[in-house]
């Protein structure tokens, strides 16, 4: 999961991505970078830690150009070594920069096929510099001579789209040509387009959320379709053109449900309205469950289950209040790698308020039940605060499956649902009672904010991956190597199964 953005200006525009990384912080903190381009000419800084962290005066003084692309990263894929921070850059053909947001799923047999085919040379663990190689390749073919121009550069995405598997949301650079953006098929991870109309002409701003676009003073103009891809020239013109043979919304339900900030558009729902309905959906089901009387008050876990638990508190009739403070000052422990970093960084971020429990039955609400460490550590909490009663409330439904698009939930014995049952899930979390969200109430809560929405990438909560192309070996093996982070070899790739995905792809 990362934040992605691209600007193409009249002036300057070191500062106006650095602010846009800010406003897209919340979905990645391992690591930031920002290129720029003046002329053909690129410059870049990239650091591991926080956008704030990373770029002092001296590096934004080192990033001049009216046209650039910045990430904030927090890595799904590869190792979270600086070398694997974002963008990344390659100097044939004609010089790109590029930055990521999503996952490919058939890029260690892509990595193979660069080399022995493509004779590129793919020096990370890190699919993205993979893409950027598939990327360069595509264009050097589609290219007959020294020049680029927008029909050639969709026809070389359009092979891209025709090779790669997974998710991913891009923006790039192409030196002395202007900027590109595409998204994979499905429209799994978001990326949005604004505009800026100055005197001296149109600006446009590319992001992964909404939210950046409005902090910055630009125009909602529209998402990016999945499969489109966007060339912007030097001149800001703005191509546009359909890349995909196939192409089919599906955007990712976890992204309404924790990712994105509630102050986000994505597709065209609110994240804020699809809370709100996630907690009238849920109090609908917690009403035909509990007794209305075994409830005393209800209480969110800061930040992003709030819009659900005071929808749920108004349609249960109950009081709604706030029993954990957070400290701004921690990260989202979700996105903190290894359970001891998040079980300590659980009691560090929130403090309970202890005249709020005392004496009652209480129904904590949070977003979702991932690995179930936060869980259990508030359980906890408030019990210790002196809640004759615990119960515990999902948003979402019981996240069962890895999530191999981009989200850090690849392992099946970190997720405390898989193969247990609600029951026994409360009893891993210490609750009295546990409830969870149904899927087809998730995907309605999400429906109601734009009713063109149908269909939706869900596989950690239903197994069915969208892209057809993951199977119980491939589960496996992602999970073997994050166990143990050996690259697939050669010998694995003449395997029935690799071979079997190879030639999908090809």
């Amino acid at each position: 999961m990362c934040g992605i953005v691209g600007v193409v200006s009249h002036s300057p525009v070191n500062q106006l991505i650095y602010d846009a990384l800010l406003l897209l912080q919340h979905r990645g903190q391992d690591a930031a970078g920002i290129a720029t381009s003046q002329g053909s000419t690129f410059s870049m800084h990239k650091a591991n830690g926080l956008v704030r962290d990373v770029f002092r005066t001296r590096n934004m003084r080192s990033l001049p150009g009216t046209m650039g692309i910045g990430q904030c990263r927090y890595p799904t894929a590869g190792s979270s070594s600086e070398e694997e921070a974002q963008p990344f850059y390659v100097n044939a053909p004609f010089g790109i920069v590029l930055a990521h947001n999503g996952n490919l799923t058939n890029w260690e047999q892509l990595k193979i096929e660069m080399f022995r085919n493509d004779r590129r040379h793919i020096n990370t663990t890190s699919d993205s510099e993979v893409l950027l190689n598939v990327l360069a390749h595509e264009i050097q073919q589609a290219t007959t001579g020294y020049s680029l121009d927008p029909s050639t550069v969709f026809q070389a995405v359009a092979s891209v789209h025709r090779r790669v598997r997974g998710s991913y949301a891009v923006v790039a650079q192409i030196a002395g040509y202007g900027m590109l953006a595409f998204r994979d098929p499905h429209g799994i991870r978001p990326l949005c387009i604004g505009i800026n109309e100055t005197p001296d002409g149109k600006e446009y701003l590319l992001a992964s959320e909404s939210v950046a676009l409005e902090g910055l003073g630009f125009r909602f103009l529209r998402d990016v379709a999945p499969g489109e891809a966007i060339f912007i020239d030097l001149d800001r013109n703005l191509y546009s053109q359909q890349c995909a043979e196939t192409p089919e919304l599906a955007p990712c339900a976890f992204e309404f449900v924790y990712l994105a900030r509630p102050d986000s558009v994505i597709d065209g729902a609110s994240v804020y309205h699809a809370r709100l309905k996630m907690g009238e959906y849920l109090a609908e089901k917690i009403r035909r469950e509990i007794p209305a009387g075994d409830i005393d008050v209800v209480m969110p876990i800061p930040d992003s289950s709030r819009p659900s638990a005071i929808e749920l508190a108004l349609k249960l009739n109950l009081d709604y209040r706030e029993g954990f403070i957070k400290n701004r000052y921690i990260g989202r422990t979700f996105l903190m790698p290894g359970q001891a970093i998040r079980r300590k960084s659980v009691r560090q971020k929130l403090n309970a308020i202890g005249s709020e429990f005392k004496g009652k039955s209480v129904l904590l609400v949070d977003d979702s039940i991932v690995r179930g460490t936060t869980s259990l550590e508030i359980v906890q909490m408030a019990r210790d605060s002196g809640a004759k009663r615990v119960i515990f409330a999902s948003a979402a439904p019981p996240v069962k499956y890895p999530n191999v698009y981009g989200i850090d939930m690849p392992t099946r014995g970190e997720l405390i649902a898989h193969g247990r049952t609600v029951e026994e899930v409360c009893r891993e979390i210490t609750a009295d009672r546990l409830v969870y969200q149904d899927l087809d109430a998730l995907k309605r809560s999400i429906s109601d904010a734009n009713p063109a929405l149908k269909d939706f990438e869900a596989s950690c909560f239903d197994g069915k991956y969208i892209t057809g192309d993951i199977s119980r070996d491939y589960l496996d093996h992602i999970e073997n190597v994050r166990g143990n982070p050996a690259p697939m070899n050669e010998d694995m790739v003449r395997s029935p199964l690799a071979l079997k995905k190879l030639a999908s792809v090809e």
